[in-house]
């Protein structure tokens, strides 16, 4: 889910509910403490299974609560996650999420008693392993905290403001937001279980076959809250898991055809490298330099993946921690169930042949090598180059130094970019629009040399589904170079932890002798960025 903004009058912003997926992506410490816990838990199982640890000795034991420690005591890392998101002070946060598993809270739990609070009753919950009850209390912090900051008297502001959230939060959490939290959270990991106990193959069929298109658009985060509850609530997760999985070996197996079966060199290269990282978790080389560029090879990963995911789903396979979907992570598959890691191996088998012969069958619209007349001297060189200018005023950077893969391995085409200093993003050439995105943070485009171009606004800005991005134009308008593509809102997008540099691709590099980019440093709106030859 992503956090939903109340607009008034076009130009006021607030905060509404900050259940935000960003609080769960990998980039955030909270996924390798649960990592760390169900890796734990898989080495336990291992050890347990070759004898090496007796399940009655305190080896056992001791390894056994280490490991739990990051699911029991997910209310804090939340809470600390959400502080951070939302601005909020992390270390009050914590308190909020420590005092509901405060050992004298558990003790009521226990005992049954009623407990009134204020003379309010307080409905008697264990909160270890929630998640949404953290979330929700920190929302409340964030509107608190300032209150709090702007009644408190300067000079003794440092004892009043925390002591005065504390005051509101920790009440209103108990009576209210808890309980409130704790039947979402539930609610949502009962319906994931009961899908997985009615029709426990549908989920991961579906996700195997649109995983790539949950990727491109970036929905496969809003899956993220259901799943950290699914792990805390009954240990292991099927909503995304195998599917995932199944998915990511697909794009391997799609990529690796191509590679064996296209005469392009160029394209051989390509395929090989991104059919070796998709097969080990990493699938945007893949998806987006060879299957989504040659359409077919994506439908036999669509395919392939429905399969693999039915076959998971059909013998209740499921995952037990969170890691990268590859071969590298198939470890989170170990659990008390032996047959749960062959069924796995078995699902992504079944996935990698399908997708392989089909991408073989369907084939694919070959890029043909193409031997352009060279003529020789600098001179000649300089008749055939192309200018392209900067988007905006910025600082021009090597594609290489983006904290993009994708973007600075090459795969999706050489270039340059440039870090904006406002949200303004104009053509770098005349030609024609082949597509703008849906989500608006990139524009395709053509120039009447046959270069084709992408011109691509920030770093995961597909994630804000288009908020924040205007197109100004539209799928094919001929422009002519300086007219204006985009306009974002840099300082909005920015405060939501986004980097907004831009990417200029030469998606069609390999037409072409080379891409020269022109400088690094300052650059204003239309000074050369690079030249093709």
């Amino acid at each position: 889910m992503r956090t939903i903004q109340l607009y008034i009058s076009g130009s006021y912003q607030r905060r509404f509910f900050p259940i935000d997926t960003e609080n769960f992506t990998p980039s955030t410490p909270i996924i390798p403490a649960l990592i760390a816990g169900g890796m734990l838990k898989a080495l336990l199982t291992l050890l347990t299974f070759f004898k090496l640890v007796d399940s009655a000795s305190q080896n056992y034991y001791m390894i056994n609560f280490i490991a739990d420690a990051a699911f029991y005591f997910l209310p804090v890392l939340v809470a600390v996650s959400a502080a951070h998101k939302l601005k909020c002070n992390p270390y009050i946060a914590a308190v909020i999420g420590a005092a509901l598993l405060h050992p004298n809270f558990t003790s009521l739990v226990a005992a049954e008693d009623p407990v009134h609070f204020f003379g309010l009753p307080v409905t008697l919950i264990s909160y270890g392993s929630s998640v949404i009850p953290s979330i929700l209390s920190v929302w409340l912090m964030s509107y608190v905290e300032p209150l709090a900051d702007k009644i408190s008297p300067k000079p003794i502001k440092f004892l009043s403001k925390p002591l005065i959230t504390i005051l509101i939060v920790a009440p209103v959490t108990f009576i209210v937001l808890g309980p409130l939290g704790y039947t979402i959270g539930t609610g949502l990991a009962a319906g994931a279980d009961y899908l997985n106990q009615n029709v426990g193959w549908l989920v991961p069929t579906l996700m195997g076959a649109f995983m790539p298109l949950l990727v491109m658009t970036g929905m496969h985060w809003s899956f993220t809250p259901v799943i950290v509850q699914s792990y805390a609530t009954y240990g292991s997760e099927a909503i995304m898991g195998p599917g995932s999985f199944v998915s990511n070996i697909c794009q391997g197996a799609a990529s690796l055809a191509v590679a064996v079966k296209t005469k392009n060199r160029e394209l051989r290269q390509v395929a090989s490298s991104a059919g070796i990282t998709a097969l080990l978790g990493v699938t945007e080389p893949a998806m987006f330099g060879v299957t989504l560029r040659l359409k077919k090879p994506l439908y036999a990963v669509m395919i392939g993946g429905a399969c693999g995911g039915l076959y998971a789903g059909l013998n209740g396979v499921v995952r037990y921690t969170s890691g990268t979907p590859g071969l590298a992570s198939f470890a989170v598959f170990i659990g008390e169930n032996p047959m749960n890691i062959v069924h796995a191996f078995i699902s992504v088998g079944i996935g990698f042949v399908i997708t392989f012969i089909l991408t073989w069958i369907l084939g694919f619209e070959d890029v043909q090598e193409t031997a352009k007349p060279v003529k020789k001297g600098a001179a000649a060189a300089l008749e055939q180059r192309i200018e392209v200018s900067s988007p905006a005023d910025g600082k021009e950077i090597r594609l290489e130094e983006m904290k993009d893969e994708t973007f600075a391995s090459g795969v999706l085409g050489k270039g340059a970019a440039v870090i904006p200093v406002n949200g303004r993003v104009s053509a770098p050439v005349s030609g024609k629009i082949i597509s703008v995105f849906p989500t608006k943070h990139a524009v395709s485009m053509v120039d009447e040399n046959g270069a084709e171009f992408l011109i691509h606004i920030g770093i995961d800005t597909v994630k804000l589904d288009g908020k924040y991005f205007t197109a100004m134009v539209k799928d094919g308008d001929v422009v002519k170079k300086g007219e204006l593509l985009v306009q974002f809102d840099k300082e909005a997008a920015e405060a939501e932890g986004y980097d907004m540099t831009i990417a200029v691709l030469v998606t069609n590099t390999q037409e072409f002798l080379d891409v020269i980019p022109a400088k690094t440093g300052e650059i204003k709106e239309q000074e050369t960025l690079f030249t093709i030859v």
